[in-house]
C-alpha cells in the first residue's frame, strides 16, 4: 500500500509540473514593420485621392527578441509577409478581400521553427493570410535602431525578395498641417508609430505583382507581445 501511494503521489506531482510547464507555451514579443502602397499618415485630401486606387499592396515584418510559439521557441527569427488585396486596406467602407499573400520564412529556422513561425504569422495576420500563394524561405535582416519607438527606425530585407526601410518622421514631412493617422496596422501591436518609408518593395513571384515604393509616409514600427 505504501508503495502503491508513492507512486500515485509522484504521478500527481509530475503531472501538476507538467502543466504548470505548459501553461504559457506561447508567449513572444518583439519588434515590427510595415508600410503600404499608401500614405497611413496624411491628411484627408491626400488620403481620399489614394483610397481605391493606391493600398492594396504592404509588406510586414515580425522580429521574434525572444520566446516561443505553442512550445517551440523562436528567439531571434523572423517572418515576413506580403499581401495584394482587392482595394485599399483599412478602408472601412470596402472589404480588401480577396487578398493574396506571400509568407518569406527565416531561412534559419528549423522544420518545427518554420511550422511555429506560419502558425504565428498566420494568427497574428488573421485572415490577411489566410489564402497564400506561396512560401518562401529566405535569409531574413531586421534591425530597429535607436530603441525608442517614437523615434525608431528600421531595416528589413528578406533576401532579394522584399525590403523596407525607414526614418522616424519630422515637421518637416508634414504638407498640410493637418495630418493624422489615418490607417491602422493591420496586426495587433502594443505600440505603434508612423515612420516615414525611405524604401519598400517586392520582387518576388506569386502575387501577380512586384513593385518598389520611396519617399511616403506609408510605414509603421512598433512592438508586441502575444501570450496565451
Amino acid at each position: 500500500m505504501r508503495i502503491f501511494s508513492g507512486i500515485v503521489l509522484a504521478v500527481c506531482v509530475f503531472a501538476g509540473s507538467s502543466a504548470a510547464a505548459s501553461h504559457h507555451k506561447t508567449d513572444l514579443q518583439g519588434e515590427y514593420v510595415e508600410a503600404r502602397t499608401a500614405d497611413v499618415y496624411t491628411g484627408p485630401c491626400f488620403a481620399n485621392s489614394e483610397v481605391n486606387l493606391a493600398g492594396d499592396l504592404a509588406v510586414l515584418g515580425w522580429k521574434i527578441s525572444q520566446g516561443s510559439w505553442q512550445g517551440v521557441t523562436l528567439d531571434g527569427l523572423a517572418v515576413v509577409g506580403v499581401l495584394r488585396a482587392s482595394t485599399t486596406l483599412g478602408n472601412p467602407e470596402r472589404s480588401p478581400y480577396p487578398v493574396k499573400a506571400v509568407l518569406i520564412i527565416d531561412e534559419r529556422a528549423d522544420a518545427f521553427q518554420r511550422l511555429a513561425l506560419r502558425s504565428f504569422a498566420q494568427r497574428m495576420g488573421g485572415d490577411l493570410f489566410q489564402d497564400l500563394a506561396r512560401i518562401d524561405y529566405q535569409p531574413i535582416e531586421m534591425s530597429f535602431a535607436h530603441g525608442n519607438v517614437h523615434s525608431m527606425t528600421a531595416h528589413l530585407a528578406a533576401g532579394k525578395l522584399a525590403r523596407i526601410e525607414t526614418r522616424s518622421l519630422g515637421l518637416g514631412d508634414q504638407i498640410c498641417h493637418n495630418e493624422e493617422v489615418w490607417y491602422r496596422p493591420l496586426t495587433k501591436l502594443d505600440h505603434a508609430m508612423p515612420a516615414y518609408t525611405l524604401a519598400q518593395g517586392y520582387s518576388g513571384t506569386g502575387l501577380d505583382a512586384t513593385w518598389v515604393n520611396h519617399d511616403s509616409r506609408s510605414s509603421f514600427v512598433g512592438t508586441f507581445h502575444y501570450r496565451e
